[in-house]
């Protein structure tokens, strides 16, 4: 069966050649018995090629079971995947197969995979490699003859470094790695499956058929669609039921499809998250600015000793960093606002030099000390609770731990 029949038969449309490409490793993996991860964005047709690879493989006369693994709740999943023994927990009047025993002898397409919690990672691990099971309160081992298809959203590669996903089955359901490309990869494809849905639903609804102006069909193929075939559906579907004017403008298609600035999300930086950004370059940024204000006002505290006290001049030199001090005070409309400074009682020697008395400290520059200071203020604020002096500092518990360890304090 070659490519063009593969999507007769399973109503695929589109001549992309990534498209063509994605339909290929199905056909060629399909007669194995090889695990396959199916990766690629939300609606984009990840379940159509489980269905493929079951369908011309040697199992397709067996049990094909799709298994949505984010829409089952922790505490139930390894129940529905293994089954369990009566009186096993709370609520549970009789013994009950999972799907792992129900569908022996043909395929489990694990949509979402990379939600399955650790406990039942390890399981599945464990069926991969030998086709043995617990059932939950049983201890007989079960055996199983199933082939696994897994399906996931999300860059699990990502998860397996972040600890949430298990490095050893990544790399047991990554056996054969089938990407479906997005629908804007896609891009010669978006027209024709419009059509497709437009002509199904003007079927469907006994309605007349939907034609697109040229306008509305470059809107159509240049839109993003992060909701893939899936959304495209969606809005043909709107379209042929709301829409009185079955010659649809660019203006007309334009109310069905979502303003794309309005949802665009914030992006990391160079791939940083946005944790790591907040505690390393915003505790620098407040370091670098305790440091200017500090030198400032040793400038100010400086030239106001080596004048005597005069301050009109000062307050002319330095008319913005004033304002800045005192930008919580009303100052009045003339400006001529000055600092009062006590000088000392007539019983001081009156050649009393205060320029020359002034000991000017050198200042330690290093941010390692800066950052080392403020650390072991947080500490002793909060009596050495690392918890609460993370949360006074910015930063999580783990980076304090590591910065207490860094600085030996």
């Amino acid at each position: 069966m070659d490519i063009q029949d593969i999507k007769n038969r399973f109503g695929i449309i589109g001549g992309s050649p990534l498209l063509n490409r994605a339909i290929d490793t199905a056909r060629q993996v399909a007669p194995t018995d090889m695990s396959v991860l199916i990766t690629g964005e939300s609606g984009s047709g990840k379940e159509v090629f489980s269905h493929i690879i079951h369908q011309m493989s040697t199992r397709k006369h067996g049990a094909f079971i799709a298994v949505n693994c984010g829409a089952i709740p922790e505490g139930t999943i390894d129940s529905e995947l293994f089954g369990h023994e009566k009186g096993s927990f709370t609520g549970a009047h009789e013994a009950r197969k999972g799907y792992f025993e129900v569908a022996n002898g043909g395929t489990i397409f694990l949509d979402e995979v990379a939600e399955l919690p650790l406990g039942t990672q390890a399981r599945l691990l464990r069926i991969l490699e030998s086709g043995e099971y617990l059932r939950v309160g049983s201890s007989k081992v079960q055996k199983t003859d199933v082939r696994i298809i897994a399906a996931t959203n999300v860059d699990v590669y990502n998860r397996v470094k972040s600890g949430k996903f298990r490095e050893d089955l990544y790399y047991r359901l990554n056996t054969v790695p089938l990407r479906i490309p997005a629908l804007h990869e896609r891009k010669e494809d978006i027209y024709l499956l419009f059509r497709k849905f437009a002509a199904d639903f003007s079927d469907k609804y006994r309605s007349p058929g939907i034609q697109l102006e040229p306008e509305a069909i470059q809107i159509l193929s240049n839109y993003s669609w992060p909701g893939n075939v899936r959304q495209l559906k969606n809005i043909a579907e709107q379209i042929c039921v709301l829409e009185k004017d079955r010659n649809v403008s660019a203006q007309a298609l334009l109310n069905y499809i979502p303003n794309e600035q309005a949802n665009n999300l914030p992006m990391t930086i160079n791939g940083s998250s946005k944790e790591d950004f907040s505690e390393r370059d915003i505790l620098y940024k407040v370091l670098f600015d305790m440091k200017k204000d500090m030198m400032e006002l040793k400038k100010l505290v400086a030239e106001i000793i080596q004048n005597g006290g005069n301050t009109s001049h000062i307050m002319a030199d330095n008319p913005q960093y004033i304002n800045q001090l005192y930008q919580e005070v009303d100052l009045p409309n003339n400006h001529e606002a000055t600092l009062t400074i006590k000088h000392p009682t007539q019983n001081a020697p009156t050649d009393y030099n205060y320029a020359h008395d002034v000991e000017e400290v050198e200042e330690s520059l290093s941010l390692i000390d800066k950052e080392s200071d403020l650390i072991k203020k947080a500490l002793k604020k909060h009596k050495g609770k690392r918890k609460f002096a993370a949360q006074e500092l910015g930063i999580s518990e783990r980076t304090l731990y590591r910065k207490i360890k860094e600085l030996n304090l």
